[in-house]
Order: structure tokens, then sequence, then C-alpha cells
């Protein structure tokens, strides 16, 4: 199968062979001739690196009229990071199309020079849920003659608490355009997104519904909590040419990571939401070209990371979400490459893992953290095999080398190899000398003597290292989880990494944040509204001593 089998005009042909791509992907195969030739709603099921922007992006540029200079197509996806590589991979798409302009709206950027070309008449906008509403509540953004509509990382997009702004801004496009659902998972959520707004769709699974690549080896490591920082740098080491990524649940577990990792010598830096657009930029541009080995990122800020030859992805703590597992590990083998996703957990977690494994569909494979002997052994070999391929430019050398030669001659072969593996060497020999087994068994003796059982899994923060907060308003009230974490992270500053589990209840609600950042929730929501309406913000365990008090008033009263 090749690209010119798929119905494609010559100017969208001319851009794919300049972009080197020479067979299309499964997803493209089976994606591009159904939105091209066919008139009803898609879904697409497709692990995350397996060319979703061509197959939805090739099909929309060869359907819009580019005469024209309203806005015809729009793809929303879930963070600026992505906005700006589907916007990026769409304009090289449209190199040979007369007329094609393409918009990308996000949030931390001029609201005047997105402004600009939206009026200069963009058919395509690439945008970020928020901002796109604001836009559009703004009169800028005007969708009523939209023909084509892409929702991308529709999963994530909900997790992020997107679903209001999304049915907000559907509302605002025509009832006859096409929408086309892209996601690496099928989640309850995105069901009822494609049950609520799409026609009788045609979906399009690759693999299996809801799992990660096959290409993936899933490999989990059991340490002690103290010993996580040691395991990971011991991983790093065991793989002397890893291009890895590596995820933190929290901002502040990730630049403390990469800090730890600059502060050891390790080609290491952060990315997460709490950088400057420029900064972020810069970080990624690094990790992309190579010359940044190890990328330390959180979820929301990894979305946009689309980069090839990504050897390993190393969970520093597991995600609360399977299908959050899923969008971690497909960052490596992508493009039908092999790749290794690696867990590092402690004994509690074995659980947390299990549940993992069931519902994302994936089998880890137990592993020991290698000794301190393994990673010398690993990391000379390492060494010698790439002194022996070297290339020697005998040209501009050779004139060097005369005093070198002088200098030397006085030593054996074999000092001379000890004395240049050592310059290499040496600091490996040093820090791990006499390392120490820092794996935790698979049985320790407690769970020998445990009888089996199957505990809740709960999502939320981290025992000891959160505060729960009731508030006011429930089900009752129309409360939606997406309205309430929306509000906090503007109001109080926060990400929406910082909160934890929310409870909607009839008549009230609870929520947890970082203990961390709990003290500024607090007076941040002082007279706060959500959707018009004022609520009332408290630690949660201020209301049960109230209650308390409330309870025993009410036995005297009766007394």
């Amino acid at each position: 199968m090749s690209f010119e089998n798929l119905d494609l005009i010559d100017e969208l042909l001319q851009a794919v062979n300049e972009l080197g791509f020479i067979e299309p992907t499964p997803i493209q195969t089976d994606a591009i001739p159904e939105i091209i030739g066919g008139e009803r709603d898609l879904v697409g099921l497709a692990q995350t690196g397996t060319g979703k922007t061509a197959a939805f992006g090739l099909p929309m540029i060869q359907l819009i009229d580019f005469d024209l200079k309203h806005t015809q197509g729009v793809v929303i996806c879930p963070t600026r990071e992505l906005c700006l590589q589907i916007s990026a991979d769409i304009k090289k798409l449209c190199k040979y199309v007369n007329n094609a302009k393409v918009a990308a709206v996000y949030g931390g950027a001029s609201i005047e020079t997105q402004r600009n070309q939206i009026k200069k008449g963009a058919q395509i906008i690439v945008a970020t849920p928020g901002r796109l509403l604001d836009l559009i509540n703004k009169k800028i953004a005007k969708l009523y003659q939209v023909s084509y509509l892409v929702l991308d990382e529709a999963d994530e997009m909900l997790n992020m608490g997107f679903q209001e702004d999304i049915d907000a801004i559907l509302k605002n496009t025509p009832a006859q355009k096409r929408t086309w659902l892209f996601s690496a998972t099928m989640p309850h959520e995105v069901a009822k997104i494609a049950k609520k707004y799409m026609k009788n769709p045609v979906e399009i699974t690759i693999g299996k519904k809801n799992s990660g690549a096959e290409n993936i080896a899933h490999v989990n490591y059991i340490v002690k909590e103290k010993d996580r920082y040691q395991a990971l740098k011991r991983i790093i080491d065991y793989y002397p040419d890893i291009y890895g990524l590596v995820f933190c649940r929290t901002r502040k577990d990730t630049q403390e990571v990469a800090e730890k990792l600059i502060k050891d010598n390790y080609n290491a830096d952060a990315l997460h939401g709490d950088l400057s657009q420029g900064v972020r930029d810069k970080v990624m541009g690094r990790f992309k070209t190579k010359s940044l080995q190890i990328l330390i990122a959180t979820d929301v800020a990894a979305r946009g990371i689309d980069v090839q030859n990504i050897t390993h992805v190393i969970n520093y703590k597991l995600p609360d979400e399977a299908q959050n597992y899923t969008h971690r590990s497909g960052r490596t083998a992508r493009a039908g490459k092999s790749g290794t996703s690696i867990a590092i957990i402690n004994s509690r977690e074995k659980s947390k893992l299990q549940f993992i494994q069931k519902k994302a569909g994936v089998k880890f494979n137990y592993a020991k953290v290698p000794e301190g002997y393994a990673i010398c052994e690993k990391q000379l070999y390492f060494m010698i095999n790439k002194m022996v391929e070297v290339k020697v430019d005998h040209k501009a050398i050779g004139r060097f080398l005369p005093p070198v030669y002088n200098t030397l001659s006085d030593l054996t072969k074999e000092e001379l190899i000890q004395k240049f593996v050592s310059i290499e060497f040496n600091r490996f020999l040093y820090y791990y000398k006499g390392s120490k087994d820092i794996n935790v068994s698979l049985t320790t003796k407690k769970d020998a003597h445990r009888p089996a059982k199957k505990r809740r899994q709960q999502k939320g923060l981290e025992p000891g290292k959160s505060k729960r907060f009731f508030l006011n308003k429930g089900s009752k009230d129309n409360l939606q989880k997406g309205a309430v974490i929306r509000t906090l992270c503007s109001r109080a500053g926060i990400s929406s990494e910082n909160i934890g589990a929310i409870e909607i209840m009839r008549e009230c609600s609870f929520f947890e944040v970082e203990t961390n950042v709990a003290d500024n929730v607090l007076k941040s929501m002082k007279d706060a509204k959500i959707d018009g309406r004022k609520i009332q913000v408290e630690y949660a365990e201020n209301k049960k001593s109230q209650t308390k008090r409330s309870k025993k008033s009410k036995k005297r009263k009766k007394r």
C-alpha cells in the first residue's frame, strides 16, 4: 500500500513525498479513504505515535475549499505543545496547496496575534479548548460555517476537565458538519461524547481497544521508597545509549528529579506547566535534536511530545489512571519501532500496578534493578565499542599526533589501555564500589502471612500529603468536576496535577489538593462562584467538627 492508493490530490502527494513518508500507517490506510470518500462521522482508536495527525489532516486539507476565506476545519487538542505540533504538521502538508492558511490558537500566547491570523482568513484552526472558547465568546472565532471538526486526544481532554468547554464549543458549530474523533483509548466519557455529538460514526480500531502498542516491553522494578531515585539512576546508567522520557506525577517532583539528575552530571532537564512557553520550547528543541538525553515531564506537558526514537519511558511514579499509562508508554515504540516502558514502584504499589496491567491490557515483567558490577560492565563495553567504531580523520589529526606518540612511547599497550579506560570509567567504578542490592523481593514476610484480598483502587494524592476540602454544592446544583478543576486552577493559580480526588455528592462535594497549595486554595476560593453561583469552601475537618457540635447542641435541646 502506498499514499498513491489513497485517492489523495497531487499537491498532497508531493508534500508527503517531500516529508519522506513512504507507506501509510494502518490508521492512515483505513481512515483517509473513509473520510475522503464517505459522508459519515468517524471514531479512530489508535496508539499514540501511529500517524493520527496525517490520518485526519490529509483528508481535511483535500476536502476544504481554500478559495474561501472563512474557517471550515477545526482541530481541538488538549495542550499547547500538541496544538503547535499539529498546526506545524498541517502547514507542512499544505505546502503545495494554494491559499491555505492555518492558525494555532492556545493559551499563553498573544490573543491579538491569533485574532489577526483568524481574521486574515484561516480556513483551519488548531486550538486548545479554553482559548478557542474564549475567542468564540469574543466573537473572533466564528464556527457557524465549519464543515469538519476533529477532537484529537479526546480521552486526555476529558481527563483534564475540558468536557464542558468541548460541549460549549460544539454547540457553536453547525449540526450538519462531519466530526472525527481520534483517541488512544475509549473510556466511558469519550463514548458519551461520540454518542451525543456524532451520527452513526464509523469506528476504526488499530490494535485492541484501550490497549498500548504491542512492540513495547513493559518492565517493573520494586524498591523501597527511599531508594526510588537511586533506582532511577541505576536504570539510566545500565542503558548508556538511553534516549528517555521520565514521568512524574507533579510539577514539584518533576523539577526536583531533574535538578538532582543535573547535579549528578546527567544530561537531563524538566518540562512542566510552571515553565514559560519560551523555556518549554527551548527544552523541547534540545530534546528533539538529541542534545538532551533525559527529559523529565508531567503527563500534561508531555502531551505535545511527538519525538521519534525514544528508547525508554520510565514511570518514576505510576499514574492514577490506566489510560494515562497507555499514553505515557506510547511515547516510545512510535512508527512501528520497539521500545521499553519501565515502572519503578514500592511494595505498597503492587495492587496499583496490577490494576493498570488489567485495565491497560499489558503484561509487566518483573526485573531486578542492576547492581554496580553489571552497570560498570555495561558502561565499559559501550565505551569500548564506541571507541572502535569512531571514525578517524587522519588528515586533520595527523599534525597533532607526533608529540602524543612521543609522550606515550614509554607505556606498554596494556598500560595505555588501562589509563585510557580509567579516564573515562573511574566515575562509575568509584560510585558503584561496594554498592548494595536495593531490590525488594516479590514476596515480603508480611505478604507471606497475609490472606489475599482485593484492595479498593482509590484515585487521589499521596496519603499525608493532601488536604481535603468541603464545597457546599453538589449534583442537585448540576456541579461538574471539570468546573471545580477549572475554578481551582484559575483562582488559586494551581495546576490540575495539584488536585486529587473530587467527590460530587447530592447536597455537597469534597475535593483534595496537595498540602503545599492548600492554604492558597482556601484563601483564593473566598467569595468564589462556579457557573454564576456563589460557593462556600472550607477544610473538611472543620466541617466535621461543626457537624459534631451541631449534633451535641440538638441532643441538649431535646433533653
